[in-house]
Order: structure tokens, then C-alpha cells, then sequence
């Protein structure tokens, strides 16, 4: 019932707003009417959206604040009608202060009230101080737009001085168009609103179908089936390009879990059910960083992520070579022994931090450089959220495969993996090479949990939700093998994106892991298997 009442509303005020020329504010009148009965508030509404485009900036500001008292009831209506400001009353046509704050509020109808901010969102559109306040108004007038005059955005176009803000103030112009008797102008402004290609305007543009122009003019008809067959295609593509997209992010995050634990599991066999919560430890500790630095040096806080990457790597890498040193480096012949032990070392990490530090979702600030995206095509946005994190794994990738295959470290770790007696022979330290990879695996996992915090909760029980997907994606890949992990992860997590939204999470999972389960049937190895490899 409200909306049928609001959709009224609007109708009501373009009508009149297209049969009344746009006049000078007259404000004792309008304060006048915005005081009396519902018809006479009526009449006062569509005054003040008939009248801030011609009014000076001045009078914009003072229709804006005299609705907005009328929303808000702070306008009150006694011998001399006042509006009543956090500084004092002021007179309801001057703005000036006033000594009488008497009278009391009128109550908007549910008929008034969206035309009241209508009122309000058109005034400040033309009088707003910031490019974000224009912009909120011009989002509040963009879900009416049929339904108002397109002079109304052609005037607020005119004055704009910010160009993406203009841009879009002449987008909704073209939207109010298709309201136009004009069928040459409708079929222009379908021709124009075709090529911004989102869900709102397939909308539009569909509703005209409706329309008893489309049955009655061919032009009218052709172009709006093509404008809706233009925009259907193009959501198409910005649908795919998000799957894409998100697949990607997801993979990403999956990946720098997976690199690590390849590394340990392929070079000494370790099951390690701890790994999920180095993910965790990783972003406690860019929490931690991000604390201090918004204790420290405020001024550094959009930074904290940057900061934070050695700290996290190094802290974790320390965590894991401890618990190589003091543990899992007395149960290396006995693997289900190993099993159980990093299972019950996940469980003493959580519950440790759910002691010291508590349950909740930690509160990340997003720095500015990741706030926001970039509009692609259609409804395709690259965040740079995720994109943060697709680029960091990209790198982490190029930093692991350097290590790997440029360094001392990286020899030693291949030639244990693939033979560990004739390494040992040969004089490497193949108990140090453990202690050394189980570090790097582990500071990896930290590295994982740092490109989560912007994009994920992260409390204590964060890890475990990707143990499950990090050790399908190793057997997937073939243990011991950066390739096959990086192409695991990928095939992981596209699939995952493209089934969630059908089966929903759980189903999902569960269905990658029957795939998987079909694949290992037919190559037990995995995509990539490292020769030689000492079981």
C-alpha cells in the first residue's frame, strides 16, 4: 500500500511539475502552505521541487532545509512558524534567528512524505556543499526518475561542476526522458540508457513494454526490444566476468593456504591439520599491527597491510618452525601420530585465542586505496579488495617459485623431497631442510590470513573453514608441486563460485570433492607428480 501510495506521489508531482513553469521560491507562501492542511503541504512540495531549478543556490538551501524540517518535525507552526536547529529556532522563511520556537508539528500523510523528499533530494541536488551530498540526493531522485521532469536534471547538469557527477546526473536525466510524450526522445533516451547495461536499466526498459506506445508505434517497439536484447546480452558477460572474477579471488586465497602445506606435506609427509590456523594467526597478527599503528602513527593507518607482511610471514614462520623443533620432529616415522598431534595443536591454538582475545569478529580498517572499485561493464566491478588479494598471491607465487628454484633453500628442499636418503648422503642437512620448509609453509598460511582481512570475518575459527579445500587442493595438484597447486586452486575455486550459488556452500563442497575423488581414480598422482618422490 505505501509504495502504491509513493509511486501516486511521484505521478503527482510531475504532472504538476510539467504544467507549472519553474518560478522564483516565493518562501512566506510556501512556509505557508508546508503549515497547513494535507493539500495545502501538497501544493508546498511540489513548490519547492518545481522551483530550485531556477532558484539561486541561496533559496536551493533553504527549500532543502524547510523539507527537511518537515521530514523531520522540527518545523514548527505557531503565530510565526520557526524550524527547530541544534543552535536555537529560526524563522522558517529567513532562516534568520528567531526568539518564538511556539507551535507544533505538522504530521506528514503518507501521500506528502515522499513528495517532501522528493523536495528534499532535488534541493539538494542543486545546493549541496560536497560532491557526496549531491550524490546521495541524486541516488534518492534516481528510483523516481521516470516520473520527474528531465529539465529538472538538465538545470542540476548545468550547474555540476564535478564531471563523474554530471556524467550521472545526465544518466538519470535520460531515464526521466522515458516519460517524455516525445516518442523521438523516448527512443533516444532508450538508445542512450541501452549502453549503460546494468540490472536498473534493464528494468526501465522493460517496463516500457507495458506502454501503450509499444504496441501502438513500431519505432518505439523495435527499440525497446533491442535495448532490452543490448542489455540482456551485456549482464551476460558482466555476470560471467563476476564468476570469473570471484573464482579468481577465491583461488588466490587458496592457493597461498595450499603453497605451504604442498611444501610440507610433498617434502616430509606430514599431514598437518594445524595449517588453518597459521591462516588465522596471520591475520590476528595484522590485527595487532594495524592496533599499533593506529596507536602509534595514525597518520600511517591506510598502510597497516603494507607494514604488515614481513611481520605476519616471520611471525608465523617462527610459529611453525617451533612447533617442527618441539614436536612434529619426533613424529616423523609415526604418521598418525603426526596427524593427531597437529589436530591437537589446532585445537589448543583456537582455544587459546578464544580465551585471550574472545570469539568476535575482529574490525578492519579498509585503507583508502582499497575502498571502492571500478566499474567494468554491466554489473561487473573490479573491487580492489579482491583484487589486493589476487595480485598479493601473484606475487607470493613469483617470491615461493624464486625461493624454490633460485636459492640454496629452494635446492635443498627439491632434492629431499625427491630423495631424502641420497640428500642426506650428500651432506645436507635434511632435519634442518624440514625445520626450514615447515617455516615456509607456514609463514605462506600467515601470508593467506593477511589477504583475508579485508575480505573475510576473521575470528578463531576462521582456519578450519579452508583446511578442507587446502588439503583438496594439494592431493588435487600432486603434493610437492607449485604448478599443480597453482593450478588446483584455480580449477578449486572456479568450481566452487560456479556451484555455491545453485547448491549453496555446503553442496558444493561436497560436489568438488566427489570430482576430485573421480580424477584421483583415474591419476592417484594428481595433475603433477614429483619424480622420484620418497613416500
Amino acid at each position: 500500500m505505501a509504495s502504491l501510495l509513493r509511486k501516486a506521489a511521484a505521478l503527482v508531482v510531475a504532472s504538476i511539475l510539467l504544467v507549472v513553469p519553474a518560478l522564483a521560491l516565493d518562501r512566506p507562501v510556501i512556509v505557508g502552505q508546508a503549515c497547513g492542511g494535507p493539500v495545502a503541504m501538497t501544493e508546498a512540495a511540489n513548490a519547492l521541487t518545481a522551483g530550485v531549478a531556477t532558484a539561486s543556490k541561496e533559496d536551493a538551501a533553504w527549500a532543502a532545509t524547510l523539507a527537511g524540517a518537515a521530514i523531520d518535525r522540527t518545523l514548527k507552526c505557531g503565530a510565526a512558524p520557526v524550524i527547530a536547529a541544534p543552535s536555537g529556532a529560526l524563522d522558517a522563511a529567513t532562516l534568520a534567528p528567531s526568539a518564538s520556537a511556539d507551535g507544533s508539528s505538522p504530521l506528514l500523510s503518507l501521500k506528502n512524505r515522499p513528495l517532501f523528499e522528493i523536495a528534499r533530494a532535488a534541493a539538494t541536488l542543486f545546493a549541496g556543499a560536497t560532491p557526496g551530498e549531491r550524490g546521495a540526493a541524486l541516488s534518492a531522485l534516481e528510483r523516481r526518475a521516470g516520473s520527474l521532469p528531465p529539465e529538472l536534471f538538465e538545470k542540476a547538469a548545468e550547474a555540476e561542476a564535478d564531471a563523474g557527477l554530471k556524467e550521472r546526473i545526465l544518466g538519470v536525466g535520460q531515464a526521466a526522458l522515458l516519460g517524455s510524450p516525445d516518442v523521438a526522445k523516448r527512443i533516444s533516451a532508450i538508445e542512450r540508457i541501452s549502453a549503460g547495461a546494468d540490472r536498473r536499466s534493464l528494468t526501465q526498459i522493460a517496463g516500457l513494454r507495458s506502454d501503450p506506445a509499444y504496441a501502438g508505434d513500431a519505432a518505439f517497439k523495435a527499440a525497446v526490444d533491442a535495448g532490452v536484447a543490448s542489455i540482456e546480452t551485456r549482464l551476460k558477460i558482466s555476470n560471467a566476468l563476476n564468476t570469473l572474477y570471484n573464482g579468481l579471488s577465491f583461488a588466490s586465497i587458496l592457493f597461498m593456504a595450499s603453497a605451504g602445506l604442498a611444501i610440507i606435506f610433498g617434502l616430509m609427509g606430514v599431514i598437518n591439520l594445524a595449517q588453518g590456523e597459521f591462516i588465522m594467526i596471520g591475520a590476528y597478527v595484522t590485527y595487532a599491527v594495524q592496533e599499533t599503528i593506529r596507536a602509534a602513527a595514525p597518520g600511517l593507518l591506510d598502510w597497516y597491510l603494507i607494514a604488515a607482511i614481513p611481520i605476519v610471514f616471520l611471525v608465523t614462520a617462527g610459529v611453525g618452525v617451533a612447533l617442527e623443533a618441539t614436536l612434529v620432529r619426533r613424529l616423523y616415522s609415526r604418521p598418525l601420530m603426526t596427524l593427531l598431534a597437529t589436530w591437537a595443536v589446532s585445537l589448543l591454538i583456537v582455544n587459546l585465542v578464544r580465551v585471550a582475545i574472545g570469539t568476535q569478529n575482529l574490525q578492519f580498517v579498509t585503507p583508502f586505496w582499497m575502498s571502492g572499485g571500478h566499474l567494468v561493464t554491466g554489473d561487473f566491478i573490479v573491487t580492489w579488495n579482491r583484487l589486493f588479494a589476487i595480485v598479493f598471491a601473484v606475487a607470493t607465487l613469483a617470491l615461493t617459485w624464486f625461493v624454490l628454484k633460485r636459492t640454496p633453500l629452494g635446492l635443498n628442499i627439491r632434492a629431499v623431497t625427491q630423495n631424502r636418503a641420497m640428500a642426506g648422503c650428500v651432506g645436507i642437512a635434511t632435519r634442518r631442510v624440514d625445520m626450514m620448509a615447515f617455516g615456509l609453509g607456514s609463514g605462506l598460511a600467515g601470508l593467506a590470513g593477511l589477504a583475508l582481512c579485508p575480505i573475510y570475518n576473521v575470528n578463531p575459527q576462521m582456519g578450519s573453514n579452508f583446511i578442507v579445500d587446502s588439503f583438496m587442493v594439494v592431493v588435487l595438484g600432486g603434493v610437492g608441486t607449485l604448478a599443480g597447486t597453482v593450478i588446483a586452486s584455480l580449477g578449486v575455486g572456479q568450481v566452487n563460485v560456479l556451484i555455491e550459488p545453485l547448491y549453496g556452500a555446503v553442496a558444493a563442497k561436497v560436489i568438488v570433492l566427489l570430482m576430485i575423488i573421480a580424477f584421483l581414480q583415474w591419476r592417484p598422482e594428481g595433475l603433477f607428480a614429483v619424480k622420484g618422490r620418497r613416500k
